[in-house]
């Protein structure tokens, strides 16, 4: 999620791209070079998060920019440092806009990927009953909380808690049974664990306002990490192209996220590409072009999903002054640089061989191996899950 109205965010953001940007290479002149093997690759989805790298003391982004086909066209260039160590995209907002942004950077062949850390970060909303404004999530589950059937919560039978139902089931608690492959997405959970220690070790931003805001949250026993300061935790992300808000719909999502993740996933996180995001890197791992072992998904809270005791939902939304945008931005530097330069500083010792996984890592299809350990299990490992169920209006509609 991301707030309404950041104008002047924008207008800044678009701003800073004049100053100290290297002409940009066109796909020629790039693959007359040599391919570019970053380290790390950043992930941004628009351009106040991206500026958040810019200007910075530890490295000029900036410094080389590569058009590469296929890339939203409002952000064509991936930018690189000099030494192509650390680069970054600009996907555009939304899943298709990841999506293909993704797709195409992952199958561009101008880069080498094969050893790059990829991290998503990204400013998002968040829930108060797990974090606050202008804390840093690191996720080990991206859950596609809208991949399912809609009600309107008006018509939904006396026995539903919400209007949504997954997918081929019938009720809101049952597993969806229509799997579709891009429900849920895990990530490398060692790695996860030395991302939250990196960034630890960063003094957070906070607000005035986002201080004063979050107080409201502590009269509610549940939410009492969301009357605290900011700070670094581990905890899931919900991606939804609609922007939901308010206690029902953020308690259903909350649910959803626990479902597909047969109950170990801690909703915290909502945004709308990092699942698109992961699918594109997992096609990328499927080519041998991509390493799934080595992303990172990095989210800073710039608004609370739901209000506090008294307030109304659409208030919370449209016209409180949260005061989260500002430090969110600010933390995705803060905390963000701090894994970068762990992972350039033990580039030799540690992170070049890569990092582990002893948890399951990939797709709920299993694509890369191994047996998820959520879901219906492996369609690749003589434990097939239906990709389309003949249940339900599927089959009616003939889509089975």
């Amino acid at each position: 999620m991301r707030p309404i109205s950041c104008a002047s965010q924008l207008l800044a953001a678009l701003a800073t791209l004049t100053l100290a940007v290297a002409k940009p290479l066109s796909v020629l002149e790039a693959r007359g070079h040599k391919h570019i093997r970053p380290k790390v690759f950043l992930i941004d989805m628009f351009p106040p998060e991206g500026a958040a790298w810019y200007g910075i003391p530890e490295f000029n982004i900036l410094a080389r920019n590569i058009s590469v086909p296929g890339l939203s066209p409002l952000y064509p260039d991936v930018h690189c440092t000099e030494t192509g160590d650390v680069c970054q995209i600009v996907t555009g907002e939304a899943e298709i806009n990841a999506a293909n942004s993704m797709n195409a950077l992952t199958f561009s062949g101008l880069f080498d990927f094969t050893k790059t850390y990829f991290m998503i970060a990204g400013i998002a909303g968040v829930s108060p009953k797990v974090a606050t404004l202008g804390s840093v999530t690191f996720a080990k589950y991206a859950v596609s909380v809208e991949l399912q059937y809609e009600f309107d919560a008006r018509e939904i039978p006396a026995n539903f808690t919400t209007g949504y139902v997954p997918q081929g089931a019938t009720n809101p608690t049952e597993y969806p049974q229509s799997i579709y492959g891009t429900e849920v997405f895990e990530v490398n959970d060692n790695l996860r664990q030395l991302a939250i220690g990196f960034a630890k070790t960063a003094i957070l931003n906070d607000s005035t306002d986002a201080m004063a805001y979050r107080a409201n949250y502590a009269s509610t026993s549940a939410y009492e990490a969301g009357s605290r300061g900011p700070s670094v935790v581990g905890c899931d992300a919900a991606t939804s192209d609609v922007y939901f808000s308010g206690t029902l719909l953020s308690e259903a999502f909350e649910n959803t996220t626990k479902l597909f993740t047969n109950g170990s996933g801690v909703y915290c996180t909502t945004a709308q590409e990092d699942t698109a995001t992961l699918e594109a890197l997992l096609r990328g791992a499927i080519a041998n072009l991509t390493d799934f072992s080595r992303i990172i998904v990095m989210r800073t809270a710039s608004d609370f999903d739901r209000p506090y005791a008294g307030e109304s939902d659409t208030f919370n939304l449209f016209y409180a002054n949260q005061g989260g945008f500002e430090p969110a931005i600010n933390n995705i530097y803060l905390a963000g640089i701090k894994v970068v330069e762990g992972i350039l500083d033990e580039w030799n010792s540690t992170f070049a061989k890569g990092i582990p996984a002893t948890n399951y890592i990939g797709d709920i299809f299993g694509s890369l191996g191994g047996v998820p350990d959520f879901g219906l299990g492996s369609m690749f490992n003589d434990n097939p899950v239906k990709k389309r169920s003949r249940k339900g209006r599927n089959a009616v509609r003939g889509y089975a």
